[in-house]
């Protein structure tokens, strides 16, 4: 996996972000904007990273600004931003919400599991921690041949205590690097590889970082 990184799409898109979440921007659902920091944070990763599917968990009720910044995120990356919703409830009330905030992007509705794996080749994924599936969300994730990044909203260990990415995800996904934020209620990050090895797979992984760019390259043997 190679991770890439273009500073001027995220800068563009932090900036987009940042304007459409302003007080007095668009409407949002009835929490309000209370999540500004995370929804510029996600904005500038997914535009930096040129995530070509952004796949997003929204839990009914939930803060707005997030998906604003996916959507405008996939215009700068000309990728697609997708919203899984559990239910036909949901799927109303983020519909409309999302056509006052003036962004549109899709919505699928279902089961987790069945969800994310019709989903293949997801680069970047958000989800929210209230939401009782959300760990499935992650596990059934079928990130792209250069792996991904995935985002827990909600995070903060008073609510969701014991976080692992190693119990939550499955045992052939590599965790590059992960990191807890305390932006919000809390964000845990991790950027996962591409590929499995199951435990009768003798390969491993290397790791090698570019002494003039500073880029990191992970390679499996």
């Amino acid at each position: 996996m190679k991770t890439t990184w273009c500073a001027e799409t995220a800068s563009k898109a932090y900036i987009d972000t940042v304007k459409a979440v302003k007080p007095g921007g668009f409407p949002s659902v009835a929490s309000g904007f209370e999540d500004s920091n995370v929804a510029e944070l996600v904005s500038a990763m997914a535009a930096g990273f040129k995530a070509q599917l952004i796949v997003e968990a929204w839990t009914r009720g939930g803060d707005l600004s997030t998906s604003i910044a996916l959507s405008i995120a996939s215009r700068h990356t000309k990728g697609r931003h997708v919203c899984v919703v559990p239910d036909e409830r949901s799927r109303l009330e983020y519909r409309d919400a999302t056509r006052l905030a003036g962004v549109s992007p899709d919505f699928i509705v279902g089961e987790a599991e069945e969800v994310m794996c019709g989903l293949p080749g997801v680069d970047f994924v958000v989800v929210d921690c209230r939401r009782k599936d959300f760990a499935k969300v992650l596990r059934f994730a079928k990130m792209s041949v250069r792996g991904g990044v995935l985002v827990c909203k909600n995070a903060h260990p008073r609510s969701v205590p014991g976080f692992r990415w190693r119990g939550i995800l499955g045992s052939g996904t590599r965790v590059v690097r992960s990191a807890f934020l305390p932006f919000g209620k809390g964000m845990e990050i991790a950027q996962v590889a591409s590929g499995v090895s199951g435990s009768g797979n003798k390969s491993r992984w290397i790791k090698h970082i570019d002494q003039h760019t500073g880029e990191e390259h992970v390679f499996r043997r």
